[in-house]
């Protein structure tokens, strides 16, 4: 893959050579003398037959995921969302020590490793949110909890230019990657000012089946919004929101 410089740019494929646009611009590449049969089987590729299942395991799982979360996600992701979250769940498909190569599994991995994952890289948590928060999972009643005590917003949120009001959000879900199925529920705080006014005790609890043994994850995040003439507005379309999974506990 090369990057294609000058001021015409190109589209389309001159002899052996693909031109293609994407996010990172123009670019080119050769094309392969490899045909799917081959590769589908010849010995020589055995590796890359395995790989390519994991791979596409991976990609699947994170689908579900993102399906199980989707109305939380929608103004909370950047551009680059899915293909960080495959590389994520291919991580965690890779610690999976008792499956033979190319048949190692999300649910034989560690889903641990998806906690910590950013939706919005343009926009940590981290970085927006700057107190405590407790978070906790309870298989036994199917409780997914986001606890954020007394703040001061002015002080401990890092507000955007332009915003006026914000939210915290959450969601928890039960997820069955085998059978691509999910239970989620999500939950919202208050609309709240960005002031000097302290705020309440903020409890988000998510519910779902109680005593589920598929592994459950807890998403927390923000948004931010603009009052104009008493109406919120979304600021910018979510691209300051933050939302990341906060807590994972494996399937049993």
């Amino acid at each position: 893959m090369a990057q294609q410089r000058g001021i015409i740019k190109l589209a389309g494929t001159i002899g052996n050579i693909t031109f293609y646009k994407t996010q990172d611009g123009y670019l080119a590449k050769e094309k392969t003398s490899l045909d799917a049969t081959r590769i589908a089987t010849d010995p020589n590729f055995v590796r890359t037959r395995e790989n390519g299942a994991e791979f596409g395991h991976a990609a699947k799982v994170g689908a579900v995921l993102r399906m199980a979360f989707r109305t939380v996600i929608l103004t909370n992701k950047d551009s680059r969302m899915v293909s960080r979250l495959t590389q994520r769940m291919i991580a965690v498909v890779y610690a999976d020590e008792s499956s033979v190569r190319g048949e190692r599994n999300v649910m034989d991995g560690e889903t641990e490793l998806v906690e910590g994952f950013q939706f919005n890289l343009k926009a940590p948590l981290g970085t927006t949110l700057n107190t405590p928060y407790t978070t906790s999972i309870d298989r036994v009643t199917g409780t997914l909890k986001v606890e954020v005590p007394i703040f001061v917003p002015s002080n401990i949120i890092n507000a955007p230019a332009g915003a006026t009001h914000f939210k915290f959000i959450s969601g928890g879900s039960a997820i069955d990657f085998e059978k691509h199925q999910f239970v989620t529920d999500s939950h919202e705080s208050e609309m709240m000012p960005l002031s000097s006014a302290p705020t309440a005790l903020i409890e988000l609890s998510n519910k779902v089946p109680l005593a589920s043994t598929h592994p459950l994850f807890l998403v927390f995040g923000n948004e931010f919004y603009q009052n104009v003439n008493g109406k919120n507005y979304p600021l910018r379309n979510g691209a300051f929101n933050a939302l990341s999974v906060v807590k994972v506990s494996g399937g049993v």
